[in-house]
C-alpha cells in the first residue's frame, strides 16, 4: 500500500461510518425509552383530570398518594436490574440485551389503556414496575456498546453524543405527551405512540446493530481496521477473545478508589438532579403559589436548556481535546465541577428568593438544570475510561446506586417538610442537596481517575494469582499448594 492509499484510508475513517450509525441507534434508544419512562407525568394528570386534556376519555379518582406511587413505581423495578444488566450483556451480547430491554418496555406500554379500567391504579403501578425492570438493562448495554465501537480518540465525543438522548428524550416526553393527550386520541394515545416508537427502534436495531464491528455487513475495511487498532493499543479485548467468558476482578474493582469516586459522584448527581426535577416545582407551588406543572413553557424550559447545554459541552470538550488545550482528566473534572457546584449554589439561592421574585427562581432553576448537563462528560462516561472490558458491569453497579436515590429523596422531603408552605423547611432540603453535590464532586476531584485501570487487563486475575504463588514460595523457599477443605 503506497502513501497515497494510506492517506486516503485515513481520510475515509473520518467520514460517517458504521460507528456513527451505532451511536445514532444508542441515542434514539435512550430517546424512545425516556419517552416511555416519563410520559406517566402527563398521563396521570390526564387520567385524573380529563378536562385539562380531552374530556372524551375515562377519568379516574386517584388520591395524591396513589398518583405518587404510580410515578415512583418505575424506579422500584429500574434499580433492581441495573446490576444484572451488565452480566446479561456479557452472556447474551449487547444486541440481544438492548433488544430485550426496549421490546419488553414497549410491549408493556400498550397495556395501561387496556387494563386500568378493571385494575385501577395498582395495575398501572405493576406495569410501570415491570417496565422499569426491562429498562434497567438499558445503560449497562449502552456503555458496553460504546466501549466496543468507539475508538479511544473519539470515545468522549461519540459517548457524549449518544448520551444527549437523555436530555432529548426528557424534553420530547413533555412536549409530545401534552400534545398527544390533548389530541383526538387522548391519553390512551400516549401509550400507543410511545410504544410504537419503541417497536420501530427495535426493528432498526435488529437490522443495523452488531455486537462487534467485525460482524457488521456494512462496515468498510478501513473503519474496521481503525477501530481494531484502537482496541489493540488500549488493552481492550480482541474480537476473538470477547466470545470467551472472562471472570470479573471484583476484589480489584471494589478496592479501586477511582471506581468509588465514580459511584459517589453519580449518586450525588442523582440526588441533586432529582431534587431539581421533582422538588423545586413542589416548592414553587407550596411557597411561591406558582404551579409550574400547569405551565408547559416553564416546565419544559429547564430541559430545553439542558439539551442545548449538552451540545455546548460536547463541542467545547471536543475543541479542548483536539487542540490539546486540556487533558481528558482536566476536562472531566472541570465539567463535573461546573455541573455540580453551580446547581448546588443555585439550590441554596432558590430557597432564599421570595414570592415577588418568581422570575429569578425560574431563571436559577433553568441555569442549574442546564449547567448540570455537564455531568455526562464530567463523570457518566468515566466507566469506559476506567475499563472498556467491564464498562457494562461498572455501569450496572453505578446505576444501581444512582437509581436508588430518586426513591429516597422524596422520603427525606416527606420527613423534613411537614408544611409545604414553610420556606425554612424547604431551605433545609435544598441545603442538604447542595452539600451532597459539593462533597460528591470534591471526592471525585480527589480520587477520580481517567486512566485505564490495571484490572481491565483480561489476564489480570491470572497474573495476580501467579504473583501470589511466587510470593508464597519466596517467603521461606517452599511453595505451598492450596487444597480444598475436606
Amino acid at each position: 500500500m503506497d502513501e497515497t492509499q494510506i492517506k486516503n484510508e485515513e481520510k475515509s475513517t473520518l467520514r460517517f461510518g458504521q460507528r456513527h450509525v451505532q451511536i445514532l441507534l444508542l441515542f434514539t434508544a435512550i430517546v424512545v425509552n425516556y419517552i416511555a419512562k416519563f410520559n406517566a407525568g402527563v398521563a396521570v394528570v390526564a387520567m385524573t383530570n380529563a378536562a385539562t386534556t380531552n374530556p372524551d376519555f375515562p377519568e379516574y379518582k386517584w388520591s395524591d398518594v396513589e398518583k405518587s406511587y404510580i410515578l415512583s413505581s418505575f424506579f422500584w423495578g429500574n434499580f433492581i436490574t441495573q446490576f444484572p444488566g451488565g452480566y446479561l450483556c456479557r452472556r447474551l451480547g449487547v444486541k440481544r440485551t438492548l433488544l430485550i430491554s426496549t421490546l419488553g418496555s414497549s410491549l408493556l406500554g400498550f397495556l395501561p389503556p387496556l387494563c386500568v379500567s378493571w385494575g385501577g391504579w395498582s395495575i398501572y403501578c405493576a406495569i410501570r414496575v415491570v417496565q422499569g425492570l426491562f429498562q434497567g438493562f438499558l445503560f449497562p448495554g449502552i456503555h458496553a456498546h460504546l466501549a466496543i465501537w468507539c475508538p479511544v480518540n473519539e470515545r468522549n465525543r461519540l459517548g457524549a453524543l449518544a448520551n444527549t438522548g437523555i436530555e432529548c428524550g426528557t424534553l420530547l416526553s413533555m412536549f409530545l405527551s401534552g400534545v398527544i393527550a390533548a389530541s383526538s386520541i387522548g391519553w390512551p394515545g400516549l401509550f400507543y405512540v410511545s410504544s410504537a416508537l419503541g417497536l420501530v427502534w427495535c426493528t432498526a436495531w435488529a437490522y443495523l446493530s452488531t455486537n462487534q464491528p467485525s460482524e457488521s455487513k456494512f462496515i468498510t475495511s478501513a473503519e474496521l481496521n481503525y477501530i481494531d487498532a484502537s482496541k489493540n493499543t488500549n488493552n481492550q479485548l480482541k474480537v476473538d477473545e470477547v466470545k470467551r467468558e472472562l471472570p470479573v476482578p471484583w476484589r480489584a474493582i471494589l478496592a479501586s478508589l477511582p471506581f468509588w469516586a465514580l459511584v459517589v459522584s453519580r449518586a450525588a448527581q442523582s440526588w441533586g438532579f432529582s431534587t431539581l426535577q421533582a422538588e423545586i416545582p413542589s416548592y414553587m407551588k407550596g411557597v411561591l403559589n406558582m404551579d409550574m406543572k400547569k405551565n408547559a413553557l416553564y416546565s419544559a424550559l429547564p430541559y430545553l436548556a439542558m439539551w442545548t447545554m449538552s451540545y455546548v459541552y460536547l463541542v467545547v470538550s471536543d475543541v479542548l481535546l483536539s487542540r490539546k488545550i486540556l487533558s481528558l482528566t482536566a476536562i472531566r473534572k472541570t465539567f463535573n465541577t461546573l455541573a455540580f457546584w453551580i446547581p448546588a449554589a443555585g439550590l441554596i439561592g432558590i430557597g432564599f428568593l421570595g414570592n415577588e421574585q418568581k422570575l429569578f427562581v425560574i431563571i436559577l432553576m433553568t441555569i442549574s438544570v442546564g449547567v448540570n448537563a455537564g455531568a455526562t462528560i464530567g463523570s457518566a462516561l468515566n466507566t469506559i475510561d476506567l475499563s472498556p472490558n467491564y464498562a457494562g458491569i461498572l455501569m450496572g453497579v453505578v446505576n444501581t446506586v444512582a437509581n436508588v436515590i430518586p426513591i429516597l429523596t422524596p422520603l427525606l422531603v416527606g420527613l423534613v417538610v411537614s408544611n409545604e408552605h414553610s420556606r425554612t423547611q424547604w431551605q433545609l432540603v435544598f441545603i442538604i442537596a447542595a452539600v451532597v453535590l459539593a462533597l460528591g464532586n470534591l471526592f471525585y476531584l480527589i480520587f477520580g481517575k481517567m486512566d485505564l485501570q490495571a484490572w481491565n487487563d483480561e489476564n489480570y486475575l491470572q497474573s495476580k494469582g501467579a504473583q501470589n504463588k511466587q510470593q508464597e514460595k519466596n517467603s521461606d523457599g517452599i511453595q505451598y499448594v492450596r487444597k480444598p477443605c475436606q
